[in-house]
Protein backbone atom coordinates (compact mmCIF):
# COMPACT_ATOMS: atom_id res chain seq x y z
CA UNK A 1 0.00 0.00 0.00
CA UNK A 2 1.38 3.39 -1.01
CA UNK A 3 1.51 6.03 1.69
CA UNK A 4 -0.47 9.22 1.03
CA UNK A 5 1.84 12.16 1.76
CA UNK A 6 -0.82 14.80 2.29
CA UNK A 7 1.64 17.61 3.10
CA UNK A 8 3.49 17.18 -0.19
CA UNK A 9 0.45 16.58 -2.39
CA UNK A 10 -1.70 19.35 -0.89
CA UNK A 11 1.16 21.86 -1.16
CA UNK A 12 1.59 20.94 -4.81
CA UNK A 13 -2.07 21.52 -5.65
CA UNK A 14 -2.34 24.73 -3.66
CA UNK A 15 0.44 26.13 -5.87
CA UNK A 16 -1.39 24.94 -8.98
CA UNK A 17 -4.66 26.53 -7.85
CA UNK A 18 -2.91 29.84 -7.15
CA UNK A 19 -0.96 29.75 -10.41
CA UNK A 20 -4.06 29.08 -12.49
CA UNK A 21 -6.17 31.68 -10.69
CA UNK A 22 -8.78 29.04 -10.03
CA UNK A 23 -10.55 31.01 -7.29
CA UNK A 24 -10.35 34.49 -8.79
CA UNK A 25 -13.86 35.86 -9.31
CA UNK A 26 -14.97 35.96 -12.94
CA UNK A 27 -16.44 39.39 -13.64
CA UNK A 28 -17.29 38.64 -17.28
CA UNK A 29 -19.41 35.52 -16.97
CA UNK A 30 -23.19 35.51 -17.32
CA UNK A 31 -23.52 32.67 -14.80
CA UNK A 32 -25.78 33.35 -11.82
CA UNK A 33 -23.80 34.95 -9.00
CA UNK A 34 -23.27 33.69 -5.45
CA UNK A 35 -21.61 35.96 -2.88
CA UNK A 36 -20.32 33.90 0.06
CA UNK A 37 -19.02 35.94 3.00
CA UNK A 38 -17.14 35.21 6.21
CA UNK A 39 -17.01 37.66 9.10
CA UNK A 40 -13.41 38.76 8.67
CA UNK A 41 -11.26 38.13 11.75
CA UNK A 42 -9.52 40.42 14.21
CA UNK A 43 -5.81 39.56 13.83
CA UNK A 44 -5.50 39.93 17.61
CA UNK A 45 -3.84 36.62 18.40
CA UNK A 46 -0.80 34.60 17.46
CA UNK A 47 -2.87 32.54 15.06
CA UNK A 48 -6.28 31.12 14.28
CA UNK A 49 -8.35 29.59 17.05
CA UNK A 50 -10.68 26.63 16.50
CA UNK A 51 -13.69 28.90 16.00
CA UNK A 52 -12.22 30.41 12.85
CA UNK A 53 -12.02 27.27 10.67
CA UNK A 54 -15.32 26.05 12.14
CA UNK A 55 -17.07 28.78 10.18
CA UNK A 56 -14.62 29.02 7.30
CA UNK A 57 -14.91 25.32 6.46
CA UNK A 58 -18.68 25.75 6.17
CA UNK A 59 -18.38 28.60 3.67
CA UNK A 60 -15.62 26.77 1.79
CA UNK A 61 -17.86 23.73 1.29
CA UNK A 62 -20.85 25.86 0.33
CA UNK A 63 -18.98 28.04 -2.17
CA UNK A 64 -17.36 24.99 -3.83
CA UNK A 65 -20.76 23.34 -4.09
CA UNK A 66 -22.29 26.41 -5.73
CA UNK A 67 -19.29 26.72 -8.11
CA UNK A 68 -19.72 23.09 -9.18
CA UNK A 69 -23.39 23.81 -9.81
CA UNK A 70 -22.73 26.57 -12.29
CA UNK A 71 -22.49 29.74 -10.19
CA UNK A 72 -19.98 32.58 -10.43
CA UNK A 73 -18.51 32.80 -6.93
CA UNK A 74 -17.35 35.81 -4.94
CA UNK A 75 -15.66 34.41 -1.83
CA UNK A 76 -13.21 36.99 -0.37
CA UNK A 77 -11.25 37.40 2.86
CA UNK A 78 -9.66 40.32 4.72
CA UNK A 79 -8.72 41.69 8.12
CA UNK A 80 -10.54 43.71 10.77
CA UNK A 81 -7.23 44.96 12.16
CA UNK A 82 -8.07 48.30 13.85
CA UNK A 83 -9.58 48.75 17.30
CA UNK A 84 -9.33 47.52 20.86
CA UNK A 85 -8.70 43.80 20.18
CA UNK A 86 -5.59 44.48 18.10
CA UNK A 87 -4.35 47.28 20.35
CA UNK A 88 -4.77 45.25 23.54
CA UNK A 89 -2.82 42.38 21.97
CA UNK A 90 -0.04 44.85 21.14
CA UNK A 91 0.01 46.28 24.67
CA UNK A 92 0.09 42.82 26.22
CA UNK A 93 2.99 41.73 24.02
CA UNK A 94 4.81 45.09 24.17
CA UNK A 95 4.87 45.54 20.42
CA UNK A 96 3.55 48.35 18.23
CA UNK A 97 -0.02 47.70 17.01
CA UNK A 98 1.01 48.11 13.37
CA UNK A 99 3.85 45.59 13.77
CA UNK A 100 1.57 43.20 15.66
CA UNK A 101 -1.20 43.48 13.07
CA UNK A 102 1.17 42.86 10.14
CA UNK A 103 2.76 39.87 11.89
CA UNK A 104 -0.58 38.36 12.86
CA UNK A 105 -2.14 38.95 9.44
CA UNK A 106 0.78 37.13 7.81
CA UNK A 107 0.35 34.21 10.21
CA UNK A 108 -3.42 34.03 9.77
CA UNK A 109 -3.09 34.13 5.99
CA UNK A 110 -0.45 31.40 6.05
CA UNK A 111 -2.74 29.18 8.11
CA UNK A 112 -5.79 29.88 5.94
CA UNK A 113 -3.75 29.06 2.85
CA UNK A 114 -2.53 25.83 4.42
CA UNK A 115 -6.13 24.82 5.02
CA UNK A 116 -6.71 25.26 1.27
CA UNK A 117 -9.74 27.54 1.39
CA UNK A 118 -11.01 28.82 -1.95
CA UNK A 119 -10.64 32.56 -1.25
CA UNK A 120 -10.10 35.12 -3.98
CA UNK A 121 -7.04 36.73 -2.37
CA UNK A 122 -6.90 39.38 -5.10
CA UNK A 123 -9.74 41.10 -3.22
CA UNK A 124 -8.08 41.07 0.20
CA UNK A 125 -8.85 44.16 2.31
CA UNK A 126 -7.40 45.44 5.57
CA UNK A 127 -9.16 48.08 7.65
CA UNK A 128 -5.76 49.61 8.59
CA UNK A 129 -4.80 50.25 4.97
CA UNK A 130 -5.08 54.01 4.27
CA UNK A 131 -6.53 53.20 0.85
CA UNK A 132 -9.32 51.36 2.67
CA UNK A 133 -9.99 53.71 5.57
CA UNK A 134 -9.97 56.66 3.19
CA UNK A 135 -13.48 55.50 2.32
CA UNK A 136 -14.44 54.87 5.95
CA UNK A 137 -13.57 58.53 6.56
CA UNK A 138 -15.50 59.55 3.45
CA UNK A 139 -18.61 57.74 4.67
CA UNK A 140 -18.31 59.47 8.05
CA UNK A 141 -18.26 62.79 6.19
CA UNK A 142 -21.53 61.91 4.45
CA UNK A 143 -23.11 60.99 7.80
CA UNK A 144 -22.03 64.38 9.17
CA UNK A 145 -23.37 66.27 6.16
CA UNK A 146 -26.77 64.62 6.65
CA UNK A 147 -26.87 65.54 10.34
CA UNK A 148 -26.36 61.95 11.51
CA UNK A 149 -22.98 62.59 13.19
CA UNK A 150 -22.54 65.13 15.96
CA UNK A 151 -20.37 66.04 18.94
CA UNK A 152 -21.67 65.34 22.41
CA UNK A 153 -20.52 65.81 26.00
CA UNK A 154 -23.23 63.67 27.59
CA UNK A 155 -22.29 60.96 30.12
CA UNK A 156 -21.33 57.77 28.32
CA UNK A 157 -20.11 54.28 29.19
CA UNK A 158 -16.49 54.64 30.30
CA UNK A 159 -14.20 51.67 30.88
CA UNK A 160 -11.63 52.69 33.54
CA UNK A 161 -9.38 49.78 32.55
CA UNK A 162 -9.43 50.21 28.76
CA UNK A 163 -9.57 54.00 29.33
CA UNK A 164 -12.03 54.65 26.57
CA UNK A 165 -15.69 55.35 25.95
CA UNK A 166 -17.86 52.47 24.78
CA UNK A 167 -21.22 52.09 23.10
CA UNK A 168 -24.02 50.04 24.71
CA UNK A 169 -23.26 47.32 22.17
CA UNK A 170 -19.71 47.01 23.58
CA UNK A 171 -21.05 45.89 26.96
CA UNK A 172 -21.94 42.45 28.23
CA UNK A 173 -24.29 42.52 31.23
CA UNK A 174 -23.11 46.02 32.08
CA UNK A 175 -19.41 45.12 31.90
CA UNK A 176 -16.76 45.95 29.28
CA UNK A 177 -16.76 43.08 26.80
CA UNK A 178 -12.99 43.30 26.37
CA UNK A 179 -11.81 43.28 30.01
CA UNK A 180 -14.98 42.60 32.09
CA UNK A 181 -14.46 45.77 34.14
CA UNK A 182 -17.51 47.52 35.62
CA UNK A 183 -18.50 50.50 33.52
CA UNK A 184 -18.68 54.05 34.85
CA UNK A 185 -20.78 56.92 33.54
CA UNK A 186 -18.47 59.74 32.49
CA UNK A 187 -19.14 62.99 30.67
CA UNK A 188 -16.61 63.19 27.87
CA UNK A 189 -16.45 64.76 24.43
CA UNK A 190 -17.52 62.22 21.85
CA UNK A 191 -18.65 61.81 18.29
CA UNK A 192 -22.06 60.16 18.17
CA UNK A 193 -24.03 58.69 15.27
CA UNK A 194 -27.82 59.00 15.19
CA UNK A 195 -28.50 55.33 14.61
CA UNK A 196 -31.97 55.69 16.14
CA UNK A 197 -33.02 57.67 13.05
CA UNK A 198 -33.00 54.30 11.29
CA UNK A 199 -34.50 52.23 14.14
CA UNK A 200 -37.92 51.89 12.51
CA UNK A 201 -36.48 50.96 9.13
CA UNK A 202 -34.17 48.39 10.68
CA UNK A 203 -37.06 46.87 12.60
CA UNK A 204 -39.66 46.92 9.85
CA UNK A 205 -37.29 45.68 7.15
CA UNK A 206 -36.45 42.54 9.13
CA UNK A 207 -39.59 41.08 7.56
CA UNK A 208 -37.87 41.36 4.15
CA UNK A 209 -34.82 39.32 5.18
CA UNK A 210 -34.42 35.61 4.63
CA UNK A 211 -32.52 35.20 7.90
CA UNK A 212 -32.92 32.69 10.73
CA UNK A 213 -35.78 33.82 12.94
CA UNK A 214 -33.71 33.84 16.13
CA UNK A 215 -31.28 36.31 14.55
CA UNK A 216 -34.12 38.62 13.56
CA UNK A 217 -35.65 38.31 17.02
CA UNK A 218 -32.35 39.24 18.67
CA UNK A 219 -32.30 42.40 16.55
CA UNK A 220 -35.90 43.23 17.44
CA UNK A 221 -35.10 42.86 21.12
CA UNK A 222 -31.93 44.94 20.88
CA UNK A 223 -33.62 47.79 19.04
CA UNK A 224 -36.53 47.42 21.46
CA UNK A 225 -39.27 49.65 20.10
CA UNK A 226 -41.97 50.57 22.61
CA UNK A 227 -45.05 52.54 21.59
CA UNK A 228 -46.74 54.66 24.20
CA UNK A 229 -47.16 58.18 25.52
CA UNK A 230 -45.11 60.97 27.07
CA UNK A 231 -46.91 62.60 29.97
CA UNK A 232 -45.76 65.40 32.29
CA UNK A 233 -46.24 65.47 36.07
CA UNK A 234 -45.88 68.78 37.95
CA UNK A 235 -43.72 68.63 41.09
CA UNK A 236 -44.57 70.28 44.42
CA UNK A 237 -42.79 70.56 47.74
CA UNK A 238 -39.24 70.57 46.37
CA UNK A 239 -37.11 72.88 48.48
CA UNK A 240 -34.29 75.01 47.12
CA UNK A 241 -34.04 73.39 43.69
CA UNK A 242 -33.74 76.57 41.66
CA UNK A 243 -32.04 74.78 38.75
CA UNK A 244 -34.48 71.84 38.63
CA UNK A 245 -37.52 71.94 36.31
CA UNK A 246 -40.83 71.74 38.15
CA UNK A 247 -42.12 69.12 35.75
CA UNK A 248 -41.07 65.51 35.19
CA UNK A 249 -41.74 63.74 31.90
CA UNK A 250 -42.52 60.02 31.94
CA UNK A 251 -42.90 57.52 29.14
CA UNK A 252 -45.54 54.83 29.52
CA UNK A 253 -46.84 52.06 27.28
CA UNK A 254 -50.07 52.08 29.31
CA UNK A 255 -51.50 55.62 29.33
CA UNK A 256 -54.91 53.99 29.80
CA UNK A 257 -53.92 53.29 33.43
CA UNK A 258 -52.98 56.89 34.31
CA UNK A 259 -55.81 57.26 36.84
CA UNK A 260 -54.27 54.34 38.74
CA UNK A 261 -50.82 55.96 39.15
CA UNK A 262 -50.31 56.16 42.92
CA UNK A 263 -46.64 57.19 43.02
CA UNK A 264 -43.85 58.42 40.78
CA UNK A 265 -40.60 56.41 40.80
CA UNK A 266 -37.37 58.06 39.74
CA UNK A 267 -33.81 56.81 39.18
CA UNK A 268 -30.92 57.62 41.50
CA UNK A 269 -29.26 59.42 38.59
CA UNK A 270 -32.21 61.80 38.16
CA UNK A 271 -32.32 62.36 41.93
CA UNK A 272 -28.59 63.20 41.87
CA UNK A 273 -29.29 65.83 39.20
CA UNK A 274 -31.87 67.35 41.54
CA UNK A 275 -29.32 67.45 44.36
CA UNK A 276 -26.79 69.09 42.06
CA UNK A 277 -29.49 71.58 41.09
CA UNK A 278 -29.86 72.76 44.67
CA UNK A 279 -32.52 70.38 46.02
CA UNK A 280 -32.52 70.63 49.81
CA UNK A 281 -33.13 67.08 50.96
CA UNK A 282 -32.11 65.23 54.14
CA UNK A 283 -28.68 63.58 54.31
CA UNK A 284 -30.41 60.20 54.55
CA UNK A 285 -31.83 60.70 51.05
CA UNK A 286 -28.47 61.85 49.65
CA UNK A 287 -26.76 58.81 51.19
CA UNK A 288 -29.41 56.52 49.69
CA UNK A 289 -28.88 58.08 46.24
CA UNK A 290 -25.12 57.51 46.42
CA UNK A 291 -25.63 53.93 47.59
CA UNK A 292 -27.92 53.16 44.64
CA UNK A 293 -25.52 54.76 42.16
CA UNK A 294 -22.68 52.69 43.59
CA UNK A 295 -24.72 49.49 43.38
CA UNK A 296 -25.77 50.23 39.83
CA UNK A 297 -22.20 50.94 38.79
CA UNK A 298 -20.86 47.74 40.33
CA UNK A 299 -23.46 45.22 39.33
CA UNK A 300 -24.20 43.72 35.96
CA UNK A 301 -27.46 45.52 35.36
CA UNK A 302 -29.81 43.82 32.98
CA UNK A 303 -33.51 44.56 32.90
CA UNK A 304 -34.13 40.81 32.98
CA UNK A 305 -32.26 40.49 36.29
CA UNK A 306 -34.21 41.89 39.20
CA UNK A 307 -32.54 43.04 42.42
CA UNK A 308 -34.48 43.26 45.67
CA UNK A 309 -36.76 46.30 45.54
CA UNK A 310 -35.40 49.25 47.51
CA UNK A 311 -36.64 52.82 47.71
CA UNK A 312 -36.99 55.98 49.77
CA UNK A 313 -39.74 58.61 49.91
CA UNK A 314 -38.34 61.98 48.81
CA UNK A 315 -41.16 63.98 50.49
CA UNK A 316 -41.57 65.64 47.07
CA UNK A 317 -45.00 65.25 45.52
CA UNK A 318 -46.16 65.00 41.90
CA UNK A 319 -49.58 66.01 40.59
CA UNK A 320 -51.31 63.27 38.62
CA UNK A 321 -52.52 65.23 35.56
CA UNK A 322 -55.50 62.91 35.11
CA UNK A 323 -57.23 63.67 38.41
CA UNK A 324 -55.18 66.45 40.03
CA UNK A 325 -54.25 64.32 43.02
CA UNK A 326 -50.82 64.60 44.63
CA UNK A 327 -48.82 61.36 44.74
CA UNK A 328 -45.47 60.66 46.44
CA UNK A 329 -42.19 60.68 44.53
CA UNK A 330 -39.95 57.74 45.46
CA UNK A 331 -36.38 57.00 44.47
CA UNK A 332 -36.40 53.34 43.45
CA UNK A 333 -33.61 50.97 42.45
CA UNK A 334 -35.68 49.37 39.69
CA UNK A 335 -35.70 52.63 37.71
CA UNK A 336 -32.28 52.43 36.09
CA UNK A 337 -30.03 55.19 34.81
CA UNK A 338 -29.85 55.48 31.06
CA UNK A 339 -33.31 54.07 30.37
CA UNK A 340 -36.10 56.36 29.26
CA UNK A 341 -36.52 59.67 31.10
CA UNK A 342 -35.35 58.36 34.48
CA UNK A 343 -38.90 58.52 35.85
CA UNK A 344 -41.95 56.26 35.61
CA UNK A 345 -45.56 56.59 36.63
CA UNK A 346 -46.13 53.65 38.93
CA UNK A 347 -49.45 51.82 38.65
CA UNK A 348 -49.28 48.99 41.21
CA UNK A 349 -52.63 47.47 40.24
CA UNK A 350 -51.44 46.85 36.67
CA UNK A 351 -47.65 46.33 36.78
CA UNK A 352 -45.81 43.56 38.61
CA UNK A 353 -42.73 45.56 39.60
CA UNK A 354 -44.82 48.49 40.78
CA UNK A 355 -47.05 46.12 42.74
CA UNK A 356 -44.09 44.47 44.49
CA UNK A 357 -42.66 47.86 45.41
CA UNK A 358 -46.02 49.24 46.60
CA UNK A 359 -46.66 46.12 48.68
CA UNK A 360 -43.28 46.47 50.41
CA UNK A 361 -43.72 50.16 51.21
CA UNK A 362 -47.52 50.11 51.76
CA UNK A 363 -48.38 52.45 48.90
CA UNK A 364 -52.01 52.47 47.74
CA UNK A 365 -53.17 50.23 44.89
CA UNK A 366 -56.04 51.48 42.71
CA UNK A 367 -57.50 49.23 40.03
CA UNK A 368 -58.52 51.14 36.90
CA UNK A 369 -58.85 48.37 34.30
CA UNK A 370 -61.41 45.58 34.66
CA UNK A 371 -61.87 42.37 32.70
CA UNK A 372 -64.65 39.82 32.82
CA UNK A 373 -61.99 37.13 32.88
CA UNK A 374 -60.54 35.92 36.16
CA UNK A 375 -58.19 38.68 37.31
CA UNK A 376 -55.06 38.45 39.37
CA UNK A 377 -53.40 41.34 41.19
CA UNK A 378 -51.68 42.94 39.47
CA UNK A 379 -53.76 42.65 36.31
CA UNK A 380 -51.51 43.48 33.36
CA UNK A 381 -53.95 42.83 30.54
CA UNK A 382 -56.40 45.04 28.70
CA UNK A 383 -60.05 45.53 29.53
CA UNK A 384 -62.62 48.19 30.39
CA UNK A 385 -61.75 51.28 32.42
CA UNK A 386 -63.11 51.85 35.92
CA UNK A 387 -62.33 54.53 38.54
CA UNK A 388 -61.19 56.73 35.64
CA UNK A 389 -63.66 59.60 35.65
CA UNK A 390 -65.31 60.31 32.31
CA UNK A 391 -63.33 57.50 30.69
CA UNK A 392 -65.12 54.77 32.65
CA UNK A 393 -66.63 52.09 30.44
CA UNK A 394 -64.36 52.49 27.40
CA UNK A 395 -61.71 49.96 26.38
CA UNK A 396 -58.02 50.18 27.15
CA UNK A 397 -57.28 50.58 23.44
CA UNK A 398 -59.63 53.57 23.12
CA UNK A 399 -58.57 55.10 26.43
CA UNK A 400 -54.82 55.24 25.79
CA UNK A 401 -54.93 57.95 23.14
CA UNK A 402 -57.95 59.71 24.65
CA UNK A 403 -56.39 60.08 28.12
CA UNK A 404 -53.08 61.19 26.63
CA UNK A 405 -54.83 63.98 24.72
CA UNK A 406 -56.88 64.85 27.83
CA UNK A 407 -53.75 65.54 29.92
CA UNK A 408 -51.83 67.30 27.14
CA UNK A 409 -49.40 64.44 26.50
CA UNK A 410 -48.34 63.00 23.18
CA UNK A 411 -48.20 59.54 21.65
CA UNK A 412 -44.61 58.56 20.83
CA UNK A 413 -42.09 55.74 20.54
CA UNK A 414 -39.04 54.81 22.56
CA UNK A 415 -36.18 52.49 21.75
CA UNK A 416 -33.82 50.37 23.76
CA UNK A 417 -31.29 51.17 21.06
CA UNK A 418 -29.30 54.26 21.98
CA UNK A 419 -27.32 56.62 19.79
CA UNK A 420 -24.01 55.10 18.73
CA UNK A 421 -21.03 56.42 20.71
CA UNK A 422 -18.57 56.47 17.83
CA UNK A 423 -15.29 57.81 19.26
CA UNK A 424 -12.55 56.01 21.15
CA UNK A 425 -9.85 57.67 23.24
CA UNK A 426 -7.25 55.29 21.85
CA UNK A 427 -4.48 55.34 19.27
CA UNK A 428 -5.18 52.33 17.08
CA UNK A 429 -8.17 53.37 14.99
CA UNK A 430 -9.22 55.36 11.97
CA UNK A 431 -8.54 59.10 12.39
CA UNK A 432 -11.59 61.30 11.99
CA UNK A 433 -11.59 63.59 8.91
CA UNK A 434 -12.20 66.55 11.20
CA UNK A 435 -10.30 69.69 12.21
CA UNK A 436 -11.22 72.45 14.68
CA UNK A 437 -10.65 76.17 14.34
CA UNK A 438 -9.52 78.50 17.14
CA UNK A 439 -13.10 78.59 18.54
CA UNK A 440 -13.23 74.76 18.48
CA UNK A 441 -15.79 74.73 15.69
CA UNK A 442 -15.48 71.47 13.72
CA UNK A 443 -14.95 71.27 9.97
CA UNK A 444 -14.72 68.26 7.70
CA UNK A 445 -11.54 67.94 5.65
CA UNK A 446 -11.92 68.13 1.88
CA UNK A 447 -12.04 64.91 -0.12
CA UNK A 448 -8.66 65.84 -1.62
CA UNK A 449 -7.20 65.56 1.92
CA UNK A 450 -8.33 61.95 2.36
CA UNK A 451 -7.10 59.74 3.78
CA UNK A 452 -6.14 61.48 7.02
CA UNK A 453 -3.35 59.07 7.84
CA UNK A 454 -2.74 57.76 11.35
CA UNK A 455 0.73 58.98 12.38
CA UNK A 456 3.56 56.72 13.44
CA UNK A 457 4.20 56.93 17.18
CA UNK A 458 6.50 55.31 19.69
CA UNK A 459 4.15 55.57 22.66
CA UNK A 460 0.54 54.55 22.10
CA UNK A 461 -0.61 53.64 25.63
CA UNK A 462 -4.01 55.08 26.61
CA UNK A 463 -3.92 58.18 28.81
CA UNK A 464 -5.55 58.87 32.17
CA UNK A 465 -6.90 62.21 30.97
CA UNK A 466 -9.70 60.93 28.77
CA UNK A 467 -7.81 62.04 25.66
CA UNK A 468 -6.35 59.89 22.93
CA UNK A 469 -2.53 59.48 22.85
CA UNK A 470 -2.73 61.38 19.54
CA UNK A 471 -3.37 64.58 21.50
CA UNK A 472 0.31 64.66 22.49
CA UNK A 473 1.59 64.57 18.88
CA UNK A 474 1.57 68.31 18.26
CA UNK A 475 3.26 68.12 14.86
CA UNK A 476 0.32 66.01 13.67
CA UNK A 477 -2.45 67.73 15.60
CA UNK A 478 -1.53 71.29 14.59
CA UNK A 479 -2.07 71.85 10.89
CA UNK A 480 -2.27 74.95 8.70
CA UNK A 481 -4.87 75.41 6.02
CA UNK A 482 -7.99 77.27 4.89
CA UNK A 483 -11.67 76.63 4.23
CA UNK A 484 -12.69 76.11 0.60
CA UNK A 485 -15.99 77.10 -1.04
CA UNK A 486 -17.66 74.04 0.49
CA UNK A 487 -16.52 75.16 3.96
CA UNK A 488 -14.16 72.18 4.16
CA UNK A 489 -10.55 72.22 5.28
CA UNK A 490 -7.69 72.21 2.77
CA UNK A 491 -4.12 72.09 4.07
CA UNK A 492 -1.45 74.52 2.92
CA UNK A 493 1.91 75.87 4.02
CA UNK A 494 2.10 78.13 7.05
CA UNK A 495 3.46 80.88 4.80
CA UNK A 496 0.38 80.85 2.56
CA UNK A 497 -1.60 84.12 3.00
CA UNK A 498 -4.80 82.08 3.45
CA UNK A 499 -3.28 79.84 6.14
CA UNK A 500 -4.86 79.58 9.58
CA UNK A 501 -4.00 77.21 12.40
CA UNK A 502 -6.39 74.28 12.93
CA UNK A 503 -6.23 71.28 15.27
CA UNK A 504 -7.02 67.75 14.15
CA UNK A 505 -9.54 65.58 15.97
CA UNK A 506 -7.53 63.26 18.24
CA UNK A 507 -10.18 60.65 19.06
CA UNK A 508 -10.25 57.67 16.72
CA UNK A 509 -13.11 55.62 15.32
CA UNK A 510 -14.22 52.36 16.95
CA UNK A 511 -13.32 48.94 15.57
CA UNK A 512 -16.85 48.70 14.14
CA UNK A 513 -16.24 51.51 11.64
CA UNK A 514 -14.33 49.50 9.06
CA UNK A 515 -16.46 46.40 9.51
CA UNK A 516 -19.71 48.27 8.83
CA UNK A 517 -19.13 48.30 5.08
CA UNK A 518 -16.23 45.91 4.24
CA UNK A 519 -18.46 43.50 2.29
CA UNK A 520 -19.09 46.32 -0.21
CA UNK A 521 -15.38 46.96 -0.73
CA UNK A 522 -14.76 43.30 -1.57
CA UNK A 523 -16.95 43.86 -4.63
CA UNK A 524 -14.62 46.56 -5.97
CA UNK A 525 -11.44 46.66 -3.84
CA UNK A 526 -9.15 48.56 -6.23
CA UNK A 527 -11.52 51.43 -7.06
CA UNK A 528 -9.76 54.80 -6.62
CA UNK A 529 -12.73 57.08 -7.28
CA UNK A 530 -15.55 55.46 -5.28
CA UNK A 531 -15.89 53.01 -2.41
CA UNK A 532 -17.74 50.70 -4.81
CA UNK A 533 -18.84 50.91 -8.43
CA UNK A 534 -22.64 51.08 -8.70
CA UNK A 535 -22.92 48.53 -11.49
CA UNK A 536 -20.68 46.03 -9.69
CA UNK A 537 -22.55 46.54 -6.44
CA UNK A 538 -25.84 45.91 -8.21
CA UNK A 539 -24.44 42.74 -9.78
CA UNK A 540 -23.04 41.12 -6.62
CA UNK A 541 -25.33 42.38 -3.87
CA UNK A 542 -26.84 41.21 -1.68
CA UNK A 543 -24.58 38.75 0.13
CA UNK A 544 -26.12 35.31 -0.45
CA UNK A 545 -24.54 33.33 2.37
CA UNK A 546 -22.93 34.71 5.51
CA UNK A 547 -21.30 33.01 8.49
CA UNK A 548 -20.17 34.90 11.59
CA UNK A 549 -19.95 34.62 15.35
CA UNK A 550 -23.14 34.71 17.41
CA UNK A 551 -22.02 37.85 19.25
CA UNK A 552 -22.19 39.74 15.94
CA UNK A 553 -25.89 39.01 15.46
CA UNK A 554 -26.78 42.26 17.19
CA UNK A 555 -23.78 44.56 17.14
CA UNK A 556 -22.09 44.05 13.78
CA UNK A 557 -25.26 43.33 11.83
CA UNK A 558 -27.13 46.29 13.32
CA UNK A 559 -24.23 48.63 12.57
CA UNK A 560 -23.79 47.26 9.05
CA UNK A 561 -27.51 47.47 8.29
CA UNK A 562 -27.55 51.09 9.52
CA UNK A 563 -24.60 52.10 7.30
CA UNK A 564 -25.98 50.18 4.35
CA UNK A 565 -29.41 51.80 4.57
CA UNK A 566 -27.79 55.22 4.91
CA UNK A 567 -25.53 54.64 1.90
Amino acid sequence: MREYNHSKIEAKWRKEWEKSGLYITDETTDKPKCYVLDMFPYPSGDGLHVGHPKGYIATDIYSRFKRMNGHAILHPMGWDAFGLPAEQYALKNKVHPRVAAEKNVARYKEQLSTLGFNYDWSREVNTTDPEYYKWTQWIFKQLYKKGLAYESNEPINWCPSCKTGLSNEDLENGLCERCSSPIEKKAIRQWVLKITEYADRMLDDLSLLNWPEHIKESQRNWIGRSEGAEIEFTLTGMKGANDVPNKVKVFTTRPDTLFGATYLAISAELAKKWVNGGWETPESVKTFIDELLFEEKNRAFDLAVEAEKKGIDTEVRAVNPANGEEIPVWIANYVLSGYGTGAIMAVPAHDERDFDFASKYRISVIQVVHSDETQSTPFTGSGTLIHSGKFDGITSQEAGKAITEFVGGKMTKQYRLKEWVFARQRYWGEPFPVVFDAERKPFMVADSELPVVLPQVESYEPTDTGESPLANIHEWVEVYGYLNNDNEFVSCKKSDPKAKLFNRETNTMPQWAGSSWYYLRYIDPKNKIAFVDKAKEKKWSPVDFYVGGAEHATRHLIYARFWHKFL
